[in-house]
């Protein structure tokens, strides 16, 4: 239920037509104290609600639980396994995907600017090959951001090159292989054949290979209104649903996190309604299954020093990550089954062995019963 007191604290220092509280000029926000709708825009209206009245004195609390942060903290006893048998990573790796210039490097600069500022100093920020993909410059290799700026950081977060709408099938392939393989920092993504002097200035030699434990997908909040409400190209939201429901990102029965960018392009409305069009396209929740995130400024500010809204939801975002990463740790192998993995590998083996072999006589003998096949024809023709 929403807190009465909450609109009226914020009524003088906020106003409706304040940028960082743009739910408030919403029509239906006025009806929403005391209702009790369950319709999917006032859903969002009380998310919003709830950010909003918690972020003035929640931001540091949860930022400070992510600064203390150890791979592994969020873990609950499920299953009745210790903590100790389980393999848990000395760090929890999140990776961030998306289409090109849906936003994941501003995304990134943003973590630090929020994260990792000193003062009112932004740290920044993404590198020279990390920069914005709207201005053609996109991202050409995966790489490893410390958003905390801490040797005691429990998390990393990657970056990844943007996929291509025409190219999804071969975009998928390259991401099932992170999935299934890890991630290095550098490592180079797949490339055209304008990237070839890239390729070779840059090598992941020497970095550690990540196991990624949990995918944010990033998408262009404008791209997705104009696709399901101004008659736009629809082909970017297929593509985000095929990213989105990929075999190889779920893990267990978790869904990734979808983050919206670019919101701030959008009138109030359409950006609640664009909110809820993808949401609903993708079978997720309008509330708990996304995020409508304002990135930084050209000149690696926020927008506003004083939305603190932004900045609970990306930090609350990164918490989620990490409780559901922690869900997700998978016990440690154990003599026995070093021995049964080594078994089923020779079992494995053998029978490609012989499968072999029986491919080759079987081409063998069917060459022979061919040379004897002609061999008769040509004794019956004499």
């Amino acid at each position: 239920m929403i807190n009465n007191q909450v609109n009226e604290s914020h009524e003088e220092s906020s106003p409706s037509s304040s940028p960082f509280y743009w739910w408030k000029s919403i029509p239906e926000f006025n009806s929403l104290n005391g209702s009790q709708n369950s319709s999917s825009i006032f859903k969002v209206l009380r998310e919003m609600e709830r950010l909003c009245w918690i972020s003035e004195d929640g931001v540091d609390d949860l930022k400070h639980k992510l600064m203390i942060y150890k791979s592994g903290d969020f873990w609950l006893p499920i299953g009745g396994i210790n903590k100790q048998d389980l393999d848990i990573p000395p760090l929890i790796t999140v990776l961030l995907l998306g289409l090109s210039g849906s936003g994941k490097s501003s995304l990134v600069n943003l973590m630090y600017a929020v994260l990792g500022r000193s003062g009112i100093i932004p740290f920044s920020q993404t590198s020279t090959l990390v920069a914005d993909e709207s201005q053609n410059n996109p991202t050409m290799m995966l790489e490893e951001h410390n958003v905390l700026r801490s040797t005691r950081n429990g998390f990393c977060i990657y970056d990844s090159r943007g996929l291509d709408v025409n190219r999804m099938e071969e975009g998928l392939e390259e991401v099932s292989r992170w999935l299934t393989d890890g991630v290095r920092h550098n490592q180079q993504c797949r490339f055209g054949e304008d990237d070839v002097e890239v390729r070779l200035n840059w090598s992941s030699n020497g970095y550690v290979k990540r196991k990624v434990n949990y995918v944010a997908v990033v998408a262009d909040l404008t791209v997705v209104y104009k696709a399901f409400f101004c008659g736009g190209d629809f082909t970017p939201v297929s593509a985000i649903k095929s990213l989105f429901h990929c075999p190889s990102i779920r893990t267990s029965n978790i869904d990734p996190l979808l983050i919206l960018t670019h919101g701030d392009m959008l009138q109030p409305e359409e950006r609640i309604n664009g909110r809820i069009k993808i949401c609903a396209y993708l079978g997720i929740p309008v509330t708990t299954g996304a995020y409508d995130i304002v990135c930084l400024t050209e000149q690696g500010i926020l927008h506003e020093e004083s939305d603190s809204i932004t900045s609970f939801a990306l930090i609350e975002a990164i918490y989620r990550g990490l409780l559901q990463s922690d869900r997700t740790h998978s016990p440690k192998k154990k003599y026995k089954d070093w021995i049964r993995d080594f078994f089923v590998n020779v079992m494995c083996s053998l029978a490609y062995f012989f499968a072999m072999l029986s491919r080759i006589f079987e081409r063998w003998s069917g060459k022979r019963n061919e040379v004897k096949f002609i061999k008769i024809l040509d004794r019956k023709t004499r």
